[in-house]
Formats: C-alpha cells, structure tokens, sequence
C-alpha cells in the first residue's frame, strides 16, 4: 500500500531552530557555560561570543520559530525560512566585514566572532533550502507504507 506525503522542510526547520535558539539563549544567560547577564562579551561554551542583547535575540527568534511551526500547522514557517535565510545572510556579511580576525567585535551590539559568522552563515543556507525545498507547494512524495 502507497500514502502519499509531503515533508515540510521549512516547518522542520523553524521547530528545529527554533528549539536550538532558545536553548541556546538560555544557556547564554548561564555563567558555568560560560554565558552573562550583561553587555560584556562572554564565551559561550569556549566558543560563541555572547552577551545580553545576543542571547535576548536568540530566545525572541527561537519563540517566534516555534510559534510558527505550531501555528496553524506550521503555515507560516516557509516565510520564517526566508526571513531567517535572508537576515542570517546579511548578518552574515556584516559579521564578516566588522570581525575580519579572531577576536570579539560587535554587530549591532551584539558580540561576534569567526565561529559566529560561520554558524550564521551555516544557519542562512538552511534557511533558505528548507524555504526553496517548500517552493512546489502542491508536490508529494510517494512512500512505502
């Protein structure tokens, strides 16, 4: 027997992210992981560069892409999935051009680094394949059930 269905790649990916994003925000708040409470700069994990605004962003994010993936069965998740693509994307760029190195800069006050722009970067192609893996709306994929 054959059902048909189809996945949806950019619901997958706002429950996704948006469950990481806000784990990640209040691991960010979190002083023995390395996280802060204020604006200075702090490294998350060793890693990520975090600070107040930075952690705020990511717990905002990750609610709105869990309120879309839920919502409605998910109806608005493919435009959270441009919209994250594209603004990860120019955060991306900007993250490059105001961290050339290795050391901590700040991108509209938020704290970034190398390991940083590569996650946003990383973050942004995601995106945007699960919003052009969405574009045939009407397509189905066929399954062994």
């Amino acid at each position: 027997m054959h059902t048909y269905a189809r996945t949806n790649y950019s619901r997958l990916f706002a429950m996704v992210l948006g469950w990481v994003l806000l784990l990640v925000g209040i691991m960010g708040f979190l002083p023995f992981l390395g996280g802060s409470a204020t604006q200075q700069a702090s490294s998350l994990l060793g890693i990520f560069p975090v600070n107040l605004l930075h952690n705020i962003v990511h717990i905002l994010t990750g609610l709105l892409g869990l309120a879309v993936a839920y919502y409605e069965d998910g109806a608005y998740a493919r435009t959270y999935a441009l919209v994250i693509g594209i603004v990860y994307a120019l955060v991306t760029v900007l993250g490059f051009i105001m961290a050339p190195g290795t050391g901590v800069d700040y991108l509209l006050g938020m704290s970034v680094n190398v390991a940083d722009n590569i996650l946003h970067l990383l973050i942004a192609a995601a995106g945007l394949g699960a919003y052009f893996a969405d574009s045939n709306a009407g397509a189905t994929v066929r399954r062994h059930v």
